[in-house]
């Protein structure tokens, strides 16, 4: 058996750097309810520090009641909620918040009209009442399917409707996804900062997450590869064009070196395509590229909007029936009625000019983020949510987070995206998408240029 030997950050105490790398893994899934951590010696030879350190580190996270110490026996991680990845960016409301911690789709009246139209046309249509109440059967799917095919072709995403399956939006389709592929206690690899649904989703199927560097070229597939060869893990878990949170998309040449890798190596890809971004601002979809053992996922969510849970998984043949018994253990099918409003929006031109108003939105967004911080490490990506930004040396992500939600700003801490026992940069994630107006964004923007000019420490401190 492999020890657990985690990367330990560079700053502060060595005890205190794995006693937080100790509570990650933890978080992330990778250490799971009932594992026991190494025994202390083996722990301290394999990372070069003394067995002091190791049991000063024990302690502090045994004091924050994430382990259980036994006598005689060793130390236990303690079982915790599964939605802890979740729970860190969705918080609750508060009078005056600007909530940029979602990754929402701009508020637009259209969304709403447009449903109500939809579903009043619907009622006056006694074969759709009849499917919508009705248990949904995979036959009855075929016009929705085909709806969802015809679209994402247009969209530059060839896909056949018999290599579709309905899902009830994207984090569906990726729970369906890792059910299909990986059994309790498999490995699961993805980028060392990752989509807090997939660790959540990890750590209650059990699985080991697996974190891979990357870099500004998306994934570092010959790190990719040295961690298969320590760790073989079954699948990987991607966002090509869009990465969630740093923006990073994954250039040309790594997606055919990964796609090479994956198929020297057998192991399946988990390609997320739930952002969606202008047709000439993507890359080939690595679906396109190995499509015997990519599935892809694909939701309505940040188009027409979060509350209709429709969406597909795109499958090689071979995995749709594993794919369906997944579906069917979890909810039997996603009703007909909500996978019947998306189809007919996506079919009547109005999800298109709907689309088309919000990347013009989004572009004007983005515009006003870089006005405002343009002098700081920023990142976005043309017709996405959100922006990275990677803060100066002296400020601590933290303690920002913390000054800006006393302000009445919600943002995301670089830290609830760590896989594994990834160190977490000092960055934050500012969706702009989510405010509820221009204004609202102009406000927190402000808020934010103030926090960082204020949020600094001094430069020299008595210790």
């Amino acid at each position: 058996m492999t020890i657990w030997n985690p990367e330990l950050s560079q700053e502060g105490p060595r005890y205190r750097a794995l006693a937080q790398a100790i509570e990650r893994a933890i978080n992330n899934g990778e250490l799971p309810p009932g594992e026991k951590l190494p025994p202390q010696r083996r722990l301290a030879d394999a990372l070069g520090v003394t067995v002091g350190t190791v049991t000063r580190a024990y302690a502090l996270v045994e004091q924050s009641g994430l382990v259980s110490a036994q006598v005689g026996s060793g130390t236990f991680v303690k079982a915790r909620p599964t939605a802890e990845g979740f729970a860190r960016v969705i918080g609750a409301p508060h009078e005056g918040l600007v909530d940029l911690g979602m990754s929402l789709p701009p508020p637009h009246p259209t969304r709403q009209a447009t449903l109500g139209r939809f579903m009043s046309a619907m009622a006056l249509e006694p074969a759709a009442l009849e499917q919508a109440i009705d248990y949904p059967l995979d036959d009855s799917m075929t016009t929705h399917r085909q709806r969802y095919a015809d679209w994402l072709t247009a969209q530059g995403l060839t896909v056949d409707a018999d290599e579709l399956l309905i899902t009830q939006g994207g984090m569906n389709g990726i729970a369906l996804a890792m059910s299909a592929l990986l059994s309790p206690g498999d490995r699961l690899a993805a980028e060392a900062l990752s989509y807090p649904g997939v660790i959540s989703a990890a750590r209650q199927q059990a699985l080991k997450m697996v974190a891979v560097p990357f870099d500004e070229q998306g994934i570092d597939v010959a790190a990719l590869a040295a961690r298969h060869e320590r760790t073989p893990f079954k699948a990987l878990y991607v966002m090509p064009e869009h990465h969630n949170p740093t923006t990073v998309q994954l250039s040309p040449e790594r997606r055919e070196a990964l796609v090479a890798l994956a198929r020297e190596r057998d192991f399946w890809l988990i390609e997320d395509g739930v952002m969606h971004l202008p047709p000439e601002a993507r890359g080939t979809p690595l679906y396109q590229l190995a499509p015997e053992r990519t599935i892809f996922v694909f939701s309505v969510a940040k188009i027409l909007g979060g509350g209709l849970r429709s969406g597909v998984v795109r499958s090689p043949a071979p995995l749709l029936e594993r794919l369906h018994i997944s579906l069917r253990n979890q909810c039997w099918a996603p009703p007909a009625l909500i996978a019947g409003i998306a189809g007919r929006w996506l079919d009547s031109g109005e999800a298109d000019r709907l689309l088309a108003w919000q990347f013009e939105e989004l572009e004007a967004r983005q515009a006003m983020v870089r006005e405002a911080l343009g002098e700081f490490d920023l990142s976005m990506r043309r017709g996405g949510f959100y922006a990275w930004l990677v803060l100066p040396a002296e400020h601590r992500a933290q303690a920002l987070v913390e000054t800006l939600e006393h302000s009445g700003v919600r943002v995301a801490s670089a830290e609830t995206f760590c896989v594994g026992s990834t160190a977490a940069p000092q960055a934050i994630r500012i969706c702009l998408s989510a405010a509820p107006g221009r204004e609202a964004l102009a406000q927190a923007l402000e808020i934010i240029v103030q926090a960082l000019a204020q949020n600094a420490p001094p430069r020299w401190q008595t210790v």
